[in-house]
């Protein structure tokens, strides 16, 4: 290679070095640089991050071939790897479920992994074998559409900063005892899970998503998160189960968050936050809270209302706000406003003090939402901008909305009302 092409000093360079050239090529790329000459020959065998994403699927339109190579090509490489192996990653639509897994699992956990990532193709869930709770040095796990189930012996990942489970066969029991059995846990998300009941006791979480069908969530020991989304999907078992609650799932939920930044609420959210006992005055102020997102949240819901309004005037530090509105039927015509409510709950001294930004989408005009803008405009000595995306494209009734918003007391002298489109 030096001979023919001058002095090669790229082999010649610190193995590190060449191990960070060799992670930003495709891992098929990589193993080819063994035929460069004799010393690149096994160069590549003792990297140790080994990424298989579709950029290592040989060109061919047989699936099935395809998933075979690919096995092949992923045995074959870990057979000739040297050394510890510290990330292992499969994000790859074409491999699918097979038994060579579990070997792979079982050389892992015998070579100091510390992240796993594995993403088939969907299709047939496979079962995580137990060895990969023999991981003790694992820092970021991400399993995707398989059956997990923690062996009676598992004492906890004592290193797991980040876990995230999405559409995994499991006991709500193991979940929690995963959880709770992370003591450096930072970062979860729990996505597409059915029914669950979740009590999550992580004292170093950071961030948290979840996203499913959840009877109940009680974050019980999450004092430090910073991060929340959260995203509901209702059967009519669990509207039934929220009806005979009388717990508050508003302090159940935001009780003990009080180191908040950023509050994203999708799908019935803020519905599930308005079940149960009326709490009062909140216990807790959101002082680091500084973005807020609210989605199809139910304006003609007075109880959904209160805890929006909750959330916002305990939150002093609030710059950004953005909520969609979530009723297909509302009517400007048909619906009366609830001034009683507003007079009552509004707070009338509220100063928003740090509000900049405001986008409020899919709205109709109706009394209840113009109430809450003008809540909004009143109390917003540092609003810039409202953002308003009506739910239909009715200009007569952008007219009738615009002539309202005028005679709205403004406390910023330069916030500007814009209409846009989504």
């Amino acid at each position: 290679m030096g001979d023919v092409l001058g002095p090669d000093f790229i082999s010649d360079l610190p193995q590190s070095i060449i191990e960070s050239i060799l992670t930003q090529l495709p891992i098929r790329d990589a193993v080819r640089t063994s035929i460069l000459s004799s010393k690149w020959r096994y160069k590549w065998a003792s990297i140790t991050q080994l990424v298989f994403d579709e950029k290592c699927v040989p060109l061919s339109n047989d699936r099935d071939g395809v998933d075979k190579s690919i096995v092949k090509f992923i045995t074959s490489l870990l057979f000739l790897h040297q050394g510890p192996i510290h990330k292992f990653r499969i994000t790859n639509s074409y491999l699918q479920s097979c038994p060579e897994i579990d070997q792979w699992i079982l050389f892992l956990s015998r070579n100091d992994i510390k992240e796993l990532v594995l993403e088939l193709e969907e299709g047939e869930f496979f079962r995580i074998p137990s060895c990969l709770f023999n991981c003790k040095k694992l820092t970021r796990l991400e399993l995707f559409r398989c059956e997990l189930e923690p062996p009676l012996t598992f004492k906890g990942f004592m290193c797991l900063k980040s876990l995230n489970l999405h559409q995994v066969l499991i006991s709500p029991d193991a979940i929690e005892s995963i959880i709770s059995s992370c003591p450096l846990l930072e970062s979860l998300s729990l996505s597409y899970f059915d029914s669950l009941a979740l009590t999550i006791r992580a004292p170093n979480l950071r961030y948290l998503n979840l996203e499913g069908e959840f009877k109940d969530i009680c974050l019980e020991d999450t004092p430090l998160l910073v991060e929340l989304s959260v995203a509901m999907y209702m059967t009519d078992d669990i509207a039934e189960h929220f009806e005979q609650s009388s717990n508050c799932n508003f302090i159940k939920f935001l009780g003990g968050v009080p180191n908040l930044e950023k509050l994203v609420g999708h799908i019935y959210f803020t519905k599930y936050l308005s079940i149960g006992n009326d709490p009062g005055n909140l216990p807790i102020i959101y002082n680091n809270l500084e973005s807020i997102e609210l989605y199809q949240v139910g304006f003609e819901d007075m109880n959904e209302m209160l805890v929006v309004l909750r959330l916002i005037t305990s939150s002093p530090n609030l710059k950004e706000l953005q909520i969609s509105q979530g009723s297909s039927n509302m009517s400007p015509a048909t619906d009366a406003p609830n001034l009683d409510f507003w007079a009552k709950k509004c707070p009338s001294d509220s100063t928003l003090g740090h509000l900049k930004v405001v986008k409020l989408t899919d709205m109709c005009g109706v009394p209840q939402e113009m109430e809450f803008i003008k809540f909004l405009l009143g109390c917003s000595p540092m609003l810039e901008i409202m953002s308003i995306a009506p739910c239909v494209h009715d200009m007569e009734n952008e007219m009738r909305m615009l002539i309202e918003l005028v005679k709205f007391r403004r406390a910023s002298t330069k916030a500007e009302i814009v209409f846009t489109r989504e």
